[in-house]
């Protein structure tokens, strides 16, 4: 029988990043581990996780028909496909004791949009706000790494053609990675701060040991 997670009905983890900083890779350890200890895990990513954010994830990443979006059309686009996550998967398996893991939350419309897009700071607040409500991560898992590292790791994908968003020039995710450090200083409680740039096995176990000593050493 799954374990339900401690303390309260479920857990959310966020993972943040630029692209190429290894988030795909440390969920699915992270998730694995906490499957592992006997735990109901849920992984979910932004945008997507639903049908409908699904189709918004196709435009927003792949679709010709996002060539050319402004600024605030993908900030909304990001913004639904978050409502409807929120809603329709994290909270009733929150409600359910589950540990969702979630690749992306609004963190990153915080500093893609707001900081890399340079759109005013009020109206990304309030969109955010809008879409998730007083609704936040328990904890948010940053990995860090420098532009360069991240545009490198994309090149050398072995199949993956680069979406929209990883196409982007290195002055943007240099912006990005600073958005990133200034929002984990903001608020260390809820951010951790990880080197991306080294080996995984190294990542993945400094990750493991905090999430116990956050959520489990008295289990």
């Amino acid at each position: 029988m799954s374990k339900e997670a401690p303390e309260r009905n479920g857990l959310l983890i966020s993972f943040e990043g630029s692209e190429g900083s290894g988030k795909t890779t440390q969920i699915s350890l992270l998730s694995d581990k906490l499957e592992d200890a006997g735990y109901d895990v849920v992984v979910t990513r932004e945008p997507g996780g639903t049908e409908l954010g699904e189709e918004i994830r196709h435009l927003l990443k792949h679709s010709k028909s996002g060539n050319g979006m402004v600024p605030e059309a993908e900030l909304l686009l990001f913004a639904a496909a978050r409502a409807q996550l929120v809603r329709e998967k994290i909270l009733p398996a929150l409600d359910e004791g589950k540990i969702i893991i979630c690749d992306r939350f609004l963190d990153s419309t915080t500093v893609y949009q707001g900081v890399g897009r340079q759109l005013s700071k009020e109206p990304v607040t309030v969109i955010n706000r809008f879409a998730v409500g007083d609704f936040m991560p328990d904890w948010t898992i940053i990995l860090d790494v420098p532009a360069e590292v991240g545009i490198e790791r994309i090149r050398h994908r072995a199949s993956d053609i680069p979406d929209r968003m990883e196409s982007e020039n290195i002055e943007f995710y240099r912006a990005v990675r600073e958005g990133y450090l200034l929002l984990a200083k903001s608020l260390p409680d809820r951010y951790s701060v990880y080197d991306g740039a080294q080996p995984k096995e190294l990542v993945e176990d400094e990750i493991w040991e905090e999430t116990q000593e956050r959520f489990f050493r008295n289990d």
